[in-house]
């Protein structure tokens, strides 16, 4: 799977305000909402439950929110660009990339495919470096769209 098939520029903010775990979350939580006409409390609520699982903050400064929605049709993606924010990570190191990614209830290997895209992609520490040196949403869906591979 392509990140760019989930992905659209509109989807790609950066915030610089000095955030909170719970801030970054409500944040997620209200863009997905516009973009899919999702309750917005529905979206927090099973972004919250998904972090009591375990943290979705794989290291690195990278952090992948991700959940099953009912009412959800297609796969949402968005990514967002912060300060440096507590995330309880797996490092313990604090996040400023993030991918959040919605997910139908009935994703099946869809759900998997997109987490491997989008880790495959934070992986790669170029990539990484190019979007912390950017801060223009449309040079970093750029970079994103020039560096998804579908492997």
């Amino acid at each position: 799977m392509k990140i760019t098939e989930i992905l659209n520029a509109d989807s790609v903010l950066v915030e610089k305000a000095a955030l909170s775990k719970k801030q970054l979350l409500e944040k997620l939580a209200h863009l997905a909402s516009e973009r899919t006409g999702l309750d917005r409390m529905l979206i927090l609520n099973a972004l919250v439950e998904r972090e009591r699982l375990g943290t979705t903050g794989i290291g690195h400064g990278v952090a992948l929110p991700h959940a099953r929605l009912e009412g959800l049709k297609n796969i949402f993606c968005a990514f967002f660009k912060t300060n440096e924010t507590p995330f309880e990570s797996v490092d313990n190191k604090p996040v400023d990339l993030l991918f959040l990614l919605l997910v139908p209830e009935n994703a099946g290997a869809d759900h998997l495919k997109a987490l491997a895209a989008l880790s495959r992609l934070l992986r790669n520490d170029k990539v990484t470096e190019k979007l912390r040196k950017n801060d223009l949403p449309k040079d970093i869906y750029k970079i994103i769209l020039d560096n998804d591979t579908d492997e």
